[in-house]
């Protein structure tokens, strides 16, 4: 791992010890089926934020950023947040083999 690859897993590291409450419904769907809000990014550094969880063995699961997760007092913020950033999800991966009849 090269020192720029290091140093974003030392911040998603960081950021993952700052976890959201659970005050909205889709939070806590997804917290059920074992996903982490890690936190929001725009879609160029998603997509390497991604790439990065992938390599250490996450699944990852990003969606548009919700209303409630925007400033009320601000309209055009909410739309920029909706329109360029995504909200970022992880979980340990799951092992779905089922080629020897384990589930």
């Amino acid at each position: 791992m090269d020192s720029d690859q290091q140093n974003l897993k030392l911040i998603l590291l960081e950021r993952e010890s700052r976890r959201v409450s659970h005050e909205n419904p889709r939070e806590a769907e997804l917290a059920s089926e074992g996903w982490q809000r890690r936190f929001v990014a725009d879609a160029a550094r998603a997509a390497e934020v991604i790439a990065l969880y992938r390599q250490l063995g996450f699944e990852v699961f990003a969606e548009p950023v919700r209303l409630i997760e925007s400033d009320e007092d601000c309209d055009d913020c909410r739309l920029v947040m909706q329109r360029d950033y995504q909200t970022i999800y992880t979980r340990k991966r799951v092992n779905h083999d089922h080629t020897n009849g384990n589930s």
